[in-house]
């Protein structure tokens, strides 16, 4: 394990590490996806709004569709055939050299949620073509899934996953990479010289989030709070017609919102403020989906209130004229 004081550089160590450890510099990782704001995280990342005007980015990171029905190019449609996990068995056999996949296990930003064996067929693949696994489950990790990393219910594991956030009891900077232990291949390299890697407050605070997680049993909290929380979301899906679809794992929720089968990017907008006003807070991810991510240890009833808010706001700002 290495630590860093923010996940973007732990993921920048994940790539260090995948070069050193394959005598490979190329990445496939998806369009859309999020994993940091500096420059070699946003060469393997997929929002446009990171990388334009940005470049030259860094060469070789090569990208492909996530597991998203909404974007899907392969018109799986509601139920997905997993052509997405195919294809990157397809580019993985094609280019022949690429050293890594990294992945977020759950992209937090909209709530997609891969199915169950969209992981195993990347995983076999990735060993037939000597390709490392990277997970990103900086945002996700340590039981906002439900479990303590999002990939356990996968039934496989990654070469690497790069925690962070949370880790720190999100109060603290402190992010870590994890590899398996073949991959100790690295002692006479610095992958990682920060300032504030080693921070002693920072491994003050994993530990006591740690403790807090275990004797508070926060993972079985998540899982119960959030299928109650998810129920409750289905609801509102049932009374307010802007509501195109709602998806959660854990306490972990996104809300999509559409209008005529388009997204409702401006509704979004608009009920995110008008809850705010209410004194209920959370990102819009990819435009039109209301991304929930309450605090593990919230109380019922608190939980009851936010959502009492988001009907509300959903109430309020479906009926204005949105400008299209």
């Amino acid at each position: 394990m290495l630590f860093a004081p923010s996940g973007a550089l732990a993921i920048s160590m994940a790539m260090k590490l995948a070069r050193l450890a394959t005598g490979r510099h190329k990445t496939l990782s998806m369009w859309d996806s999020f994993h940091g704001a500096s420059l070699d995280a946003i060469s393997i990342g997929g929002e446009a709004a990171f990388r334009r005007n940005m470049g030259p980015l860094l060469p070789g990171t090569e990208h492909a569709p996530p597991c998203d029905p909404a974007s899907c190019p392969f018109r799986c449609g509601e139920r997905c055939a997993l052509r997405c996990a195919e294809y990157v068995d397809y580019v993985l056999d094609r280019e022949g050299d690429i050293g890594a996949v990294i992945i977020e296990t759950v992209r937090s930003t909209d709530v997609q949620v891969p199915p169950p064996d969209y992981y195993r067929i990347i995983r076999r693949a990735c060993d037939r073509n000597g390709t490392l696994l990277i997970l990103d489950e900086i945002p996700i990790c340590l039981g906002r899934t439900g479990t303590m990393f999002a990939f356990e219910p996968y039934d496989m594991l990654p070469d690497m996953v790069v925690m962070g956030k949370g880790l720190g009891g999100a109060v603290f900077p402190m992010a870590a990479l994890i590899a398996r232990r073949e991959l100790d291949v690295a002692a006479d390299r610095a992958l990682g010289h920060y300032t504030h890697e080693k921070s002693s407050i920072g491994c003050a605070a994993a530990l006591a989030t740690l403790e807090v997680i275990e004797n508070e049993g926060l993972l079985e909290k998540s899982r119960a709070q959030g299928a109650t929380a998810l129920q409750r979301l289905r609801q509102l899906k049932d009374s307010h017609p802007v509501v195109a679809d709602v998806r959660g794992i854990g306490m972990l929720f996104g809300v999509e919102l559409a209008r005529d089968g388009r997204p409702a990017s401006e509704v979004a907008e608009r009920a995110m403020y008008a809850s705010l006003a209410r004194g209920l807070s959370f990102k819009v991810g990819q435009g039109n989906v209301l991304t929930l991510s309450p605090p593990l240890t919230i109380a019922p009833d608190e939980l009851d209130r936010a959502l009492d808010i988001l009907d509300a706001a959903l109430a309020e700002v479906e009926g204005l004229r949105v400008l299209r």
